[in-house]
């Protein structure tokens, strides 16, 4: 099959809110929200400003980026480590007493690859309570990660993670 991008349309997708809404968070985002010096205890505030569900004892670093925080829900006693990237162009929840650790990302995003377009084929995500997305570990739309489960550090979650499994990288050489 030959691939036209020129043809993508995106048909389908809704962001969410309008194109205002979408601009000021953009703005806040690249302004303030990912920068070192913005308050680590106001980060909650301001996704809870922009429509996310966010629990008590959340903890979001600097260098975190939530693509549409209306789409974003987090229970109690969470961390989210320095320059992890939700990318959620559809929902992400995340449970209680969940780690999602430095360069972690979770990408609700991609493409369907018989389409001559490269159409949208998205999926949401869920952390159940209790899991660990460790360092640069990568989940990918559609996933459930269970209760308690591990995606280790470099790995990558491309289906469910049953509760208690660990995800790892191939063997150390």
């Amino acid at each position: 099959m030959e691939r036209s991008l020129l043809g993508f349309t995106g048909a389908g997708y809704d962001k969410g809110r309008p194109l205002l809404v979408q601009v000021a968070w953009f703005a806040v985002l690249h302004l303030g929200f990912v920068k070192w010096w913005f308050p680590t205890r106001w980060r909650p505030a301001v996704l809870r400003a922009f429509g996310a569900r966010i629990g008590r004892r959340v903890l979001i670093r600097h260098g975190v980026r939530v693509h549409w925080p209306w789409r974003l829900e987090i229970g109690d006693d969470v961390w989210i480590g320095e320059d992890a990237w939700l990318l959620n162009l559809e929902p992400i929840t995340i449970g209680s007493d969940v780690c999602v650790s430095q360069g972690a990302l979770l990408c609700t995003g991609s493409h369907r690859r018989a389409s001559a377009t490269f159409e949208f084929d998205n999926g949401p995500i869920r952390l159940e309570p209790g899991a660990w997305i460790a360092a640069r570990a990568i989940v990918l739309r559609g996933v459930t990660v269970g209760r308690g489960a591990v995606v280790g550090a470099a790995a990558l979650a491309h289906r469910d993670v049953d509760p208690g499994a660990v995800v790892r990288t191939g063997p150390a050489v």
